[in-house]
């Protein structure tokens, strides 16, 4: 029995994905341009994510 699970791949993508979002959505507030940055981040990782599928 593991006490400690190791993360896999995926989950650390998707916890990944999951802040970017959350940054894009609050830089959205204030300033657009960033806020589009961390979209094309997240969109990167999407592509990451179904290449391991």
């Amino acid at each position: 029995m593991r006490f400690f699970k190791q993360k896999t791949k995926m989950e650390k993508l998707q916890s990944r994905y999951e802040k970017l979002l959350k940054e894009s959505y609050e830089l959205s507030k204030v300033n657009r341009s960033k806020s589009d940055a961390k979209l094309a981040e997240a969109d990167q990782l999407i592509k990451e994510m179904e290449a391991l599928v």
